[in-house]
């Protein structure tokens, strides 16, 4: 039941031919395709950006450096405008 025979890709493909017609197949597959060339780009650079910031981490727990998410816990020393009272 798992598997697909010659008939069944036949009928999936007269299934298509009816939808799109012959002559828009072509631009189908073709977007088809850059969809999935995108996609798989978009994966790649996750999981290298993934890798990228465990490697950082694991450097900043090496180097004993607090995480970047705790590094800004400390309230910043720029003064606070006051405002001026006008007659």
């Amino acid at each position: 039941m798992g598997q697909f025979s010659v008939w069944h890709w036949l009928i999936v493909a007269a299934v298509f031919v009816l939808f799109f017609g012959a002559k828009r197949m072509p631009d189908a597959a073709r977007g088809l395709g850059r969809s999935l060339r995108i996609f798989k780009s978009e994966v790649s650079r996750m999981q290298s950006e993934d890798v990228d910031s465990a490697n950082e981490r694991s450097a900043r727990a090496n180097v004993g450096l607090p995480a970047p998410e705790q590094a800004s816990a400390t309230p910043s020393a720029e003064p606070v405008a006051q405002p001026t009272k006008t007659l």
